[in-house]
Parts: structure tokens; sequence; C-alpha cells
């Protein structure tokens, strides 16, 4: 990686795109964010374009110059089966036109239940919609950079929260309703170990994704906060929060009797397996491989989450 490179991040505007942004510029690195809307804070030294990420002139004519592209954009959550296969291929065939090195934003849901520790070497077993989905589009990335399309390399980590967070979990049954002083929940079982990671440490770690050759070409747990029950992550957020509320639990009951009224409920059903059962990654490659990473500890990370959100408001999942 040199000073001159050009790192761009598409999905500029949402939580994982703005902290790869940030993460970016602190390390020095000239970055240019895309997006359909420019966000009304944007710092002075970032670049923006406005384009639709699963456009494919207007992706195209984004990534000029492009040495390093992020692909932190995604469609609404319900239509990742009809839209974000597409928008991948248009983004590698953008990247390859430019020759830049492609960075997949990804999640764990391809491994499926019954994969705890998650490795870089857990199959990739997963059966329900959403899981198949991000097995298909892994499978893409690998292709393109097996075939000498594009150099790829695919970075994955568990449920975020931190600042600006929304579209978290965590954020919106947890850190957003403590915040405002309301009951914070889990999902599914209080007791059962679930890795979680703060997104500011998250976005650091895509960009050494995004500046070492190392990376290319292989799938990567990042580093991760930790593993901790539901009922020692709701702790630490009244703590934060100055709360004395009880844990509350969101049960796997009460998700199926909202379902047939409310979208993120049904959404989430297929899922609930990474909430009842334990959810832990092992990053030990990352670290192993790219040297140390000092993550923020739990309570800080959940302080200063809990602090952004005091006096806003957070929309549901959709």
């Amino acid at each position: 990686m040199t000073v001159e490179e050009t790192h761009v991040v598409l999905g500029a505007a949402g939580a994982a795109g703005t902290a790869i942004t940030e993460a970016l510029r602190e390390a020095g690195i000239r970055v240019r964010g895309v997006g359909r809307r420019q966000p009304a804070t944007l710092p002075r030294d970032v670049e923006w374009v406005t384009a639709d990420v699963g456009h494919r002139r207007e992706v195209r004519q984004a990534l000029t110059g492009a040495d390093v592209v992020y692909l932190a954009a995604q469609p609404p959550y319900h239509r990742w089966h009809r839209e974000f296969p597409p928008m991948l291929e248009v983004v590698i065939d953008a990247a390859a036109e430019v020759e830049a090195k492609l960075v997949m934003v990804d999640n764990l849901y391809a491994y499926g239940p019954g994969s705890t520790p998650m490795r870089e070497t857990t199959p990739e077993r997963a059966t329900d919609r959403k899981g198949r989905v991000r097995r298909t589009m892994a499978e893409m990335l690998r292709r393109a950079h097996r075939e000498g399309r594009v150099r790829t390399t695919i970075g994955r980590a568990a449920d975020y929260f931190g600042p600006r967070a929304d579209n978290s979990a965590l954020t919106v049954l947890a850190v957003a309703p403590a915040a405002l002083g309301k009951t914070a929940r889990w999902l599914g079982d209080l007791d059962v170990a679930h890795s979680v990671a703060y997104l500011p440490d998250i976005a650091r770690a895509y960009v050494r994704l995004g500046t070492s050759p190392m990376a290319d070409g292989h799938t990567w747990i990042l580093p991760h906060t930790g593993a901790v029950t539901g009922r020692q992550f709701l702790a630490a957020v009244a703590d934060a929060a100055q709360g004395t509320a009880e844990p509350a639990v969101l049960t796997p009951t009460m998700l199926r009797l909202a379902a047939p009224f409310h979208r993120p409920s049904r959404q989430t059903l297929p899922l609930l397996y990474q909430w009842t059962q334990p959810f832990v990654v092992d990053d030990s490659l990352f670290r192993n491989t790219f040297g140390p990473f000092v993550n923020t500890p739990l309570e800080e990370a959940v302080t200063a989450a809990v602090e952004s959100y005091r006096g806003s408001v957070t929309e549901p999942l959709r």
C-alpha cells in the first residue's frame, strides 16, 4: 500500500461503510465514499460519488482510479436473495475492469447451525435462504480470484455494535433502548455464548485486509471483542446506561407469534439457531497472520455505543 492509493467504500453511508471510511482516514489513506445519498456530516477530506451500487455504469464510473474497493453496501434485508448476488457481480466486473482489489464485508451466515467454533476452515453448510445467499456470494468471489479476474478477500464478523450501528440487532434490541431509558432485550437464550464485535475494531481489521497482499484469495474471521452470554452483554449495557432493569429476553415463541405481522421477525426466524445455540468464532488465524490486534475492551466499547445513542431514535431492522 502506498499513500497515493485510492480506497473506495461502496455503501459508505451505512454502518459498516462509515466505520471503514473512518478507519481508512485514521490510517492516512485517501478514501472515496460511494452511495445513493451523501451523508450530511461527510468529512471534508473524503471524496464522495453518488451512485447506485447495483447499477453497472454508475459503479464503473465510481471506481475510476480505485486501487482497493470495500463492498459494504447491501440491499434491504428481505431482498437479499433477489438482489445481493447480482449486485456483487456488478461490483466484481467493475473492480476487475479498473484492476482494483475487492474486499467483501461479510458475516457468518454461510456456516449454518452447529458450526461453533467457526474458523476459516469450517465447512459452509447453511441451508436457510440468507445463508445460501452468503455461500453463493463467497463462491462468486473465490471463483473470480481463482480465474484471475480480480483479487478478492472476504472478512467475516459476528453481530456488531457501536456508534451508528443502526442495522445491528444488538443496537435495536439492547443498546439504543437502554440509551433512551427503555428496556434492553436479548434474542433467544440469555445464557448461550455469542461472539460480538465492536464496529470500529472490525473496520480497522478490514483496512488490514485491504492493505495486505497476504489477505488476497482468502476468507478471514476478523478479530472479535469476545464471546459473551446475553446476560453478560445486557449487564454491560445496563452499567453503561446506569440502569437497573432485569435482563429481558425476546423468546423464540414471541418471535413466532409476531412473525405474521412483523417482517423483521419473519426474517429472523430461520436464523434463530444463532441465538439459541453457541455462536462463537475462533479469530486466531487473523491475529497470527497479520500480527498483534488490540480489541477495545467490552465495557469501553459498550459505553461508547450507548453514549452515541443517547437522545437519538433508531429504526427497527427492515
